[in-house]
């Protein structure tokens, strides 16, 4: 895993730019990412500049130095990643040239060798892996920027004003295209409008203005010579969603639990190899208990597995962890943490993720990804299974209200909704609310009638799971950008209605939230993370599948649960979902409170002038006092205003 940086610009441009020294300053803003080694390559008269920093894990040696340049001089590429079937690629490129010569066994390099034999695009989707790279293609002068099919690893890029023209800057986070010299990146009020209702900032954006995210399965070329710039969908969940409904899996749920651990047998044994020392994250659940249970069935020696505890009554799942690991036999570390180990971590979550990030759960994947790092520079993850199996409980809750509101004509429940709310929406009343005296109570009367006039069960979903109703309104000149979240909802074919709010999380908050806080936490360490269960082949897959295979009487994952029949006794994995939760509320009352004091204070927030302040100290005054929990509210407002501070 590493991190990558760099930037292209005009001639012009170019001429008061020293190359190396940018590059540099550039990289060395993301060492976490790759502290074992760093290099830079570049060309000023063609204006282009690639850096890296690498954390080594296939090939230590440096044969796997970075940029690297492709065997016949036409491509130089700074890569994050890793291709897990690389050595497959590497015969079939011999095939195709029975002459090449390797120099190293690294995966950069049979990367770059795919490209002169099949070139991008078909490279692209025969890798199993995830990945984000940058490549300069010296006979064309194209710039790409490609990322891995869900997501795992991050692409930045966008471009910006300088003084003598304008520069393309990419990197694998927005800290490293702050670096560059005198460039000004300003806060985009839409994007911090979005951020406060998801909790996460989603792709296409970042908090600044005119930077962008690279989307799953994409890949985007620009070329100064043609003035080009584009972006190919190389692989969609989408499409792969549509395919699996009209190309169902035909066998029994037997059969279909069988080609599923055969899969995963083959994907978590290609993930497990590794030049140096590889463990799991254990955290006592179905997924990562099926990923470790088939690592240790084709481990030599005990995995190294890795878990943290609560001392917080109801918030603890260290104890099922440890029986686990006990019963497979791995080698267990776990550790358990308070409102004191949180205090000296919370501070530091500025630095930790490069844009405001709100998921509350990034405070134990990162002191869990610290605690893997003592021992191992690779664990393997559990993530993916909920929104590949339909392990959220959510899923089942709103189904069962979308049903019971379906119930009634549209046209009754919009009556309903506007008898309901007909007070507040004269203009007088309505126009205050800016102005704070639209009251709670009415706040929740007009998102309970979001509920009972939603058109579709997607739409039903987008308000459950919005964390800041009427954020943009918090905000001064806020706004809502378009996301994929409100466009009109691809066809994804004869799928259920459980199977469409699955299909919204894979496409959104996989990647937006789950994906970015175990990256972003794990790389903080210099921990490289894998995440099986992402395996392109396993989500095609799991697509195929009906969903009562998913979800089979009414118990969630089952597939899943059926597969670890084979390695745990149902004692230790029929239990209710605990998820990774912090009891982030109560901490922030008490001992984190001193903290939030000073980032809420209300002549603070009204100096910075993003938040209307009296809407913010009310709700924390509420839940300081106890009145109140307004956690899903203050955490990203908090969360920000810590980045904030620090930029």
């Amino acid at each position: 895993m590493c991190g990558v940086a760099g930037f292209l610009m005009d001639s012009k441009s170019s001429s008061s730019v020293n190359f190396d020294l940018v590059t540099k300053k550039m990289t060395d803003s993301i060492k976490h990412r790759g502290p074992n080694d760093s290099g830079c390559w570049n060309n000023p008269s063609e204006g282009i500049a690639l850096g890296h920093r690498r954390l080594s894990i296939l090939d230590l040696s440096d044969a796997g130095h970075q940029p690297m340049e492709s065997s016949n001089g036409r491509y130089v590429i700074a890569f994050n990643g890793e291709i897990y079937n690389h050595l497959q690629i590497r015969s079939d490129i011999e095939k195709n040239n029975g002459n090449i010569s390797w120099r190293g066994h690294s995966d950069t390099e049979t990367i770059l060798s795919a490209f002169e034999t099949f070139g991008i695009q078909e490279s692209l989707e025969k890798f199993v892996g995830m990945f984000a790279f940058s490549l300069w293609d010296k006979k064309n002068k194209i710039l790409t920027l490609a990322r891995d099919r869900l997501g795992e690893k991050p692409m930045y890029y966008g471009w910006q004003n300088i003084a003598n023209g304008r520069v393309f800057l990419f990197g694998s986070e927005l800290k490293a295209l702050k670096s560059f010299p005198d460039i000004d990146l300003r806060v985009d009020r839409g994007s911090l409008s979005l951020f406060l209702k998801h909790a996460y900032v989603p792709n296409p954006y970042s908090i600044y203005e005119n930077i962008f995210s690279l989307e799953p399965g994409q890949f985007l070329q620009v070329s100064l010579t043609n003035k080009m710039t584009k972006i190919v969908n190389y692989w969609e969940a989408s499409e792969i969603i549509k395919k699996g409904s009209f190309e169902e899996y035909k066998g029994t749920p037997k059969e279909a639990v069988k080609d599923l651990k055969n899969l995963l047998r083959h994907t978590i044994k290609s993930q497990m190899i590794s030049d140096v020392p590889l463990g799991a994250f254990l955290s006592g659940g179905i997924d990562s208990s099926t990923v470790v249970s088939i690592m240790q069935e084709q481990a030599d020696i005990p995995v190294k597995t890795f878990t943290i505890g609560f001392n917080e009554k109801g918030f603890d799942e260290a104890k099922y962890a440890k029986s686990i690991a006990n019963h497979l036999g791995t080698d267990h570390t776990e550790l358990y943490i308070n409102a004191n180990d949180a205090i000296k971590v919370i501070p530091d979550m500025h630095s930790i993720y490069c844009e405001p990030f709100a998921d509350s759960t990034q405070i134990p994947n990162f002191i869990v990804s610290r605690l893997a790092n003592n021992d191992v520079t690779v664990a393997l993850s559990g993530d993916g299974g909920d929104e590949l199996f339909g392990g959220y409980s959510r899923y089942n809750h709103i189904d069962n209200i979308w049903k019971k509101i379906n119930y009634f004509p549209l046209s009754t429940r919009n009556l309903i909704s506007k008898i309901l709310t007909y007070p507040l929406q004269e203009k007088s009343i309505y126009s205050r609310y800016k102005s704070k005296t639209l009251t709670n109570l009415s706040k929740r009367i007009i998102s309970g009638t979001n509920l009972i006039n939603s058109e579709t069960i997607d739409k039903l979903y987008l308000h459950v799971i919005t964390q800041i109703p009427f954020s943009e309104d918090v905000i001064h000149d806020g706004y809502l950008k378009e996301t994929k979240l409100d466009d009109l909802k691809p066809s994804f074919g004869d799928i259920s209605n459980i199977e469409k709010m699955m299909a919204t999380d894979t496409i959104n908050y996989l990647p937006d939230d789950i994906l970015t806080k175990v990256d972003r936490a794990a790389m903080r360490t210099s921990l490289e993370t894998r995440v099986p269960f992402l395996d392109h082949n396993i989500v095609e897959f799991a697509w195929r599948l009906p969903i009562s295979y998913k979800v089979k009487e009414g118990e969630s994952k089952w597939p899943l649960q059926q597969i670890l029949k084979d390695f745990l006794p149902e004692s230790l994995t029929k239990r209710e979902k605990m998820g990774f939760s912090v009891p982030i509320h109560e901490w922030i009352r008490g001992p984190l409170s001193e903290w939030c004091e000073e980032l809420l204070n209300k002549d603070r927030l009204k100096s910075e002038g993003f938040f209307d302040e009296e809407i913010v100290c009310n709700k924390w005054k509420e839940h300081l006092f106890g009145k109140k929990n307004n956690i899903t509210f203050l955490w990203p407002i908090l969360m920000f205003q810590s980045w904030l501070e620090n930029q």
